[in-house]
């Protein structure tokens, strides 16, 4: 399946393995990139963008560069690879400008992780291609694309209120809304020709939007 795997995919899934396997051994360098809320509002903007690129472990690594490898394609196929690239890094900054403000009032809290990223690129190909249908691990059975978008979600909003490991849970809300606007910026057209995929992946971002807050509160 590798050769068959997008260039620019490629390129980030690497980039994603080295830095992250650069953070396993340094944790001076973990510790320098990871995003912290303290930092960052202190004027450390870089980690914006490089707490993306690292990971806690390879389970972690290995998740999120699945999920890249199985919707990334559909992304740069579709929309070309500058796009890709666009919503990518969109995503990514949109998920950790969520996590910013979500955490803004915890200076210690930190995490690391692409999942803005990716789940702005799941959100994508789910607009895109609205048929797709996944055969994830060992489950027999095709799983619709948007069912998977939508649990990645549920499981992020989880995440979120159990606080659980170092792991950017709210980035994945954030990275969602990023990728959500995005590809609708750049493709227009899907208000007409997906209106119901793009009104059903709506809901549980207004959601978030309207009552994100109140998770810490549950």
């Amino acid at each position: 399946m590798i050769e068959n795997i997008n260039q620019a995919v490629l390129l980030i899934i690497i980039a994603n393995v080295l830095v992250s396997m650069k953070g396993f051994k340094d944790s001076a360098f973990l510790d320098k990139y990871k995003f912290q809320v303290g930092r960052i509002l202190s004027g450390e903007k870089i980690r914006m963008l490089t707490s993306g690129f690292l990971h806690v472990d390879f389970m972690h690594l290995g998740f999120n560069m699945y999920a890249l490898y199985l919707f990334g394609g559909i992304v740069a196929g579709i929309l070309g690879i500058p796009n890709f690239l666009i919503i990518y890094f969109i995503s990514l900054i949109a998920g950790n400008l969520y996590s910013l403000k979500y955490h803004k009032d915890e200076p210690y809290y930190s995490a690391v992780g692409a999942s803005g990223a990716v789940s702005g690129i799941v959100y994508a190909s789910i607009l895109l291609y609205p048929d797709m249908s996944l055969y994830l691990f060992f489950i027999p059975i095709p799983i619709p694309g948007y069912i998977f978008g939508v649990g990645y979600l549920l499981y992020s909003i989880y995440g979120m209120k159990k606080q659980l490991g170092n792991v950017g849970h709210s980035a994945h809300l954030g990275g969602a809304i990023g990728g959500f606007a995005i590809t609708l910026v750049l493709n227009p057209s899907l208000f007409a020709t997906n209106k119901l995929m793009v009104l059903l992946l709506a809901i549980p971002i207004v959601l978030v939007l309207l009552f994100g807050d109140k998770l810490k509160s549950l």
